[in-house]
């Protein structure tokens, strides 16, 4: 864990990819920037039945096929006990999604695994129900625990799809050991926002952030309005380092 935040961890890449071809493509751009982590998701947990699920196997299989090309670490999202026992040592960072967070069975499974674990807080998630949940993880014997802020529901307006808890930052820092990364991409639902809500979290003392990151935002088969270009992406890794 020490290696893996030697630095403000940037974690970068597609909600969902739809080709070998895409994800390859940012897979290059992204150790052009000396971004060492890729997150792609192929099991996606989504809202509406009727919007792309992810390529599934076949999707993890081409992720795993740009880690061993691009020498690059991967980081994608399990939804199932069966996913966590198959790809638990493909994986560098297993992500654990908001809906899951209270998939007590499914946190104790990757309890077993010695995979850091990225924990998303649920949409209306108190800070004790998600220090709680990381327990079940812990309690198995994996302290690798991240936690990830990913904006919690919003009850007022519908302009942004949650709302960035930013207070969740100094929150965790004072009360846990654990490190806290935030998703500003979720939180926001508005890709004019990451910029400044990426700054807003690391000024607050966030060890990373977990990026949507697309060369061609409009192209993302899941999660457009929310994803960064790779201009944007550039413009908060040269904040990170001049915070280093």
């Amino acid at each position: 864990m020490d290696e893996l935040f030697k630095e403000k961890l940037i974690i970068a890449g597609p909600c969902s990819f739809g080709s070998y071809e895409e994800l390859s493509k940012i897979a290059k751009l992204l150790k052009e920037r000396n971004i060492e982590y890729l997150r792609a998701g192929t099991f996606k947990m989504r809202t509406n039945p009727d919007s792309f699920q992810g390529l599934r196997e076949e999707g993890m299989e081409i992720l795993i096929k740009i880690k061993k090309e691009y020498n690059i670490k991967i980081v994608s999202e399990l939804t199932t006990i069966e996913q966590v026992r198959k790809y638990k040592d493909d994986l560098d960072i297993i992500q654990i999604g908001a809906r899951n967070m209270y998939n007590y069975e499914l946190l104790k499974e990757v309890g077993k695994t010695d995979k850091p674990i990225i924990l998303k807080r649920a949409f209306c998630a108190t800070y004790n129900e998600w220090i709680n949940a990381a327990r079940y993880i812990s309690k198995e014997g994996n302290n690798k625990i991240i936690l990830c802020e990913r904006g919690i529901r919003n009850m007022i307006s519908n302009e942004t799809r949650n709302v960035l808890d930013i207070q969740a930052i100094p929150y965790i820092k004072k009360n846990t050991d654990y490190k806290i990364i935030v998703d500003p991409s979720h939180a926001s639902g508005q890709s004019y926002m990451v910029e400044s809500m990426s700054k807003a979290s690391l000024v607050a003392g966030a060890d990373g952030l977990l990026i949507e990151t697309h060369y061609n935002p409009k192209e993302s088969l899941s999660d457009s309005n929310q994803t960064i270009d790779f201009n944007t992406l550039d413009k908060i890794i040269e904040f990170r380092n001049n915070m280093l």
